[in-house]
């Protein structure tokens, strides 16, 4: 069934760096649904830092697209039109400045991924020898997203406008700070005096996100067709949504997001520790091993009961003991919402999806909690097994020999570290820290050996 829901044209309140399918399946619905309820111009101008082929699809359709629920009992399809244009970043750098210093722009958002924020992830702080900063410091149109965000608020400052909010929307542990922090440094480096302009004035509230968006497939758009729906990049995603924020915005403009369910909080770091930890961190421990496995998504591999009962050990051993819970919410039964979650055979989540940029993902997902437990004296064998999968899974061949399509931003680094095993890989420090390295080393080469010895499948049921 399609719900439509049909909104008067906004104006331009929001850019959005990153225009990828799980913005356009979360935060656009929720910014849809507060304009719904209660008015606002805050339409949407997305960016795409690279590719042209979200906008080349979408533009012919005046950027709406359709949003598609998948629940176990069938799908729910809702047009959504809160976008109003799409800009490519890499053609004109300058149509994205100038769209983030209008004046009626009040929050500029991101879903760069990880690694769109050039900084080193076991630390948090800038990378400035990232080739993209290199290029930011000395030239005023810039390629990073943190160049993009500094430039702009350099022309709004210049202009006499009030810096923009902005609002990181990606897996990052204390998020806003890490892209303040991100921000400042490269703003310092680019005029001292923005930079403390920047730091008094601008906003960076911290966030967690959460809903399962699996990557659309052909087959998804020719369903839609069917039913008379014609939609070049439709998005499919879970029923489940959540969005958490600190409600910290320059001038307290936003959309009205609490009367839409978005949860505005003080501090958010209990939620999106939770999230990351007891979420991102089992998705990816299943996603290495699942793949490993042999198993294509989350909800194929959590369907055999041996990794099912892998990851509530996670959860109940490992990853529970290590977090504090965010007030009023029971970590025991949110560990079984997951499990549904992730059991939901409408989802068609790859591992393989899942799998990629693991460099930039493990430091906040899994290895967190493995220095708090090791901190605590706590076993944490599954935690490493799953790291130990991450090793075997970057070295770019299967249990089958078969070759895997490693996407990472130190791939090659990765695959030649893998060769020479898990010393090398540990002495890699954008992802482990020299001491936390030193620790992990006998037991991720002990359940490194189990991987080689027995196979994914195996060494999780000799766990158990």
């Amino acid at each position: 069934m399609e719900a439509g829901l049909r909104v008067e044209i906004p104006g331009i309140g929001i850019v959005h760096l990153g225009l990828g399918a799980f913005f356009r399946a979360h935060g656009a619905v929720y910014i849809a649904n507060a304009m719904a309820h209660s008015g606002g111009d805050w339409g949407v101008i997305g960016v795409s830092l690279q590719s042209a082929t979200m906008r080349d699809a979408l533009a012919p359709q005046g950027f709406a697209y359709h949003a598609v629920e998948q629940g176990p009992q069938g799908e729910t399809i809702r047009r959504i039109d809160v976008v109003q244009d799409i800009l490519v970043a890499r053609e004109n750098p300058e149509a994205v400045l100038a769209a983030m210093a209008l004046p009626t722009v009040g929050i500029v958002s991101l879903t760069v991924t990880e690694k769109g924020y050039c900084h080193n992830p076991a630390t948090g702080a800038l990378n400035p020898d990232h080739p993209d900063i290199l290029h930011d410091l000395t030239h005023p149109q810039p390629r990073s997203a943190p160049g993009y965000l500094v430039r702009a608020l350099q022309r709004r400052k210049e202009a006499g406008l009030p810096p923009f909010t902005v609002l990181c929307c990606d897996n990052l542990p204390e998020n806003g700070r890490v892209v303040r922090g991100v921000v400042l440094d490269l703003a310092r480096r680019i005029d001292p005096a923005l930079a403390d302009w920047i730091a008094t004035e601008g906003r960076f509230p911290a966030t967690m996100v959460d809903r399962i968006v699996p990557a659309t497939k052909p087959e998804d758009i020719a369903r839609l067709k069917a039913q008379g729906i014609d939609d070049n990049l439709p998005v499919m995603h879970e029923p489940f949504s959540q969005w958490v924020v600190e409600d910290d915005f320059v001038q307290g403009q936003r959309p009205d997001l609490g009367a839409v369910g978005v949860q505005l909080v003080r501090d958010v770091t209990p939620f999106e520790l939770m999230k990351l930890r007891m979420l991102n961190g089992t998705h990816s421990s299943l996603a290495y091993l699942g793949y490993l496995a042999g198993y294509e998504t989350i909800a194929d591999t959590v369907a055999d009961p041996i990794f099912a009962a892998f990851v509530q050990k996670l959860w109940r051993d490992e990853i529970i003991p290590a977090i504090t819970p965010p007030p009023s919410v029971d970590l025991t039964a949110y560990a079984a919402q997951l499990l549904d979650r992730y059991s939901n055979p409408a989802i068609r989540h790859r591992t393989w999806q899942i799998a990629m940029d693991g460099s930039q993902k493990l430091p906040q997902r899994i290895l967190g909690t493995l220095a708090t437990n090791l901190a605590a004296g706590r076993d944490s064998q599954g935690l490493m097994l799953a790291v130990a999968g991450w090793m075997r899974y970057v070295g770019g061949t299967d249990e089958k020999g078969q070759p895997i399509e490693v996407k990472d931003p130190l791939a090659a680094d990765l695959a030649a570290r893998a060769v020479r095993g898990v010393r090398a890989l540990l002495d890699l420090r954008a992802v482990f820290p020299a001491d936390l390295a030193q620790a992990l080393e006998p037991g991720l080469t002990a359940a490194h050996g189990r991987l080689a010895a027995r196979g994914a499948r195996k060494a999780v049921e000799d766990l158990l």
